[in-house]
């Protein structure tokens, strides 16, 4: 290479810095402002993840095109049109593994607002994106891909007999995340006696927070078999009930007006209840010292019934209090026959 050489490939290798530079501070922004506008997720995933390589790839284009235009020895000429055609490869693998396991993350209905998903499934999408580049690089150096792929269909026979807890665990969490019944942040209770909400499912276990905090590991393969009561599915929205007992003498009317009034207030107060629910009761029994009844709310999701209650008990005394009604302590009456002698 002479300076004259020298000089041409600088020029080539600051023109595609410059260019790379222009698109990146100017022309992709105006893009991304346009894509934040729209209600779909997966072009700013796109266009966020593509910014990141574009000063790259106008620096390696300009490399490209700078030694196409000097004399230089065919084998070092050979060697880095190579290295840009790898570097191509690579950066195309990164790019689409990051969008395709981003895009498993956001909904294809309507909306396409993101949700949470496990990270079995973005692992799984990453190491089959990243075995397809390897292969399409090892191809375009002429290097043959069948012996390898032979070899890896006989290497894997072995593993996975070798491995045959693991790939249980393995699959029984490609079931669980396939079958939309469970999902990370839903609120669930096993027929154990656990729950909690599930952080994330793993290719070995299931993680789960309960309401004091600590975490539950569970392996897929149990998790599997177990009974699991899902309070985020079909809705996240939940009613649950409060039994209140009152005296004999009450106005069952009034105290029928007066709790489902509690009730209408309580959901409308909190931002935790449901608004537009229509607030009822019902009588179920005649018991030892009270008629007992049940007072039926919804609330947002299956956690937040704690809080209400809490505070539809507090107002519910007062108010009980305030209207007279009575909540009778526990009382029995026993009656004692006299002995006529």
């Amino acid at each position: 290479m002479n300076q004259n050489d020298i000089l041409q490939l600088s020029f080539f290798l600051i023109s595609g810095f410059v260019v790379g530079l222009v698109i990146r501070k100017w022309i992709i922004p105006i893009f991304a402002k346009l894509a934040s506008k729209t209600s779909i997720k997966s072009d700013d995933l796109i266009i966020a993840t593509i910014s990141s390589w574009v000063i790259a790839w106008f620096v390696a284009l300009g490399l490209y095109l700078g030694i196409s235009r000097i004399s230089m020895d065919d084998r070092y000429n050979t060697l880095l049109e190579n290295g840009l055609m790898i570097f191509y490869v690579l950066s195309g693998t990164l790019i689409a593994a990051r969008i395709i396991s981003g895009m498993l993350r956001i909904k294809t209905s309507g909306s396409e607002t993101v949700i949470p998903s496990s990270s079995i499934i973005s692992n799984i999408v990453k190491v089959i994106v990243y075995c397809v580049g390897l292969l399409v690089i090892l191809q375009s150096q002429g290097i043959s891909i069948t012996p390898l792929l032979t070899a890896l269909g006989v290497g894997g026979l072995a593993v996975a007999l070798a491995l045959q807890p693991t790939l249980s665990n393995l699959f029984a969490g490609l079931q669980i995340i396939t079958s939309g019944k469970m999902n990370p942040g839903d609120y669930i209770k096993l027929d154990s006696g656990e729950e909690g909400f599930i952080l994330d499912i793993t290719w070995r276990n299931t993680t789960i927070r309960a309401v004091s905090d600590h975490i539950v590991i569970i392996p897929n393969s149990k998790m599997a078999d177990m009974i699991v009561s899902n309070y985020h599915l079909p809705v996240m929205e939940i009613t649950f009930n409060l039994v209140i007992g009152v005296s004999y003498d009450s106005d069952l009317e009034h105290v029928e007006t007066v709790t489902k009034d509690e009730i209408s207030k309580i959901l409308n107060d909190m931002e935790a209840g449901v608004k537009d629910f229509e607030p009822f009761i019902r009588y179920f029994a005649f018991d030892d010292s009270s008629i007992n009844l049940k007072a039926f709310m919804r609330v947002k999701t299956y956690s937040d019934q704690f809080l209400v209650r809490h505070e539809f008990i507090k107002r519910l005394h007062a108010r009980y209090n305030k209207e007279g009604i009575n909540i009778p302590f526990p009382i029995r009456t026993v009656m004692m026959q006299k002995d006529d002698e």
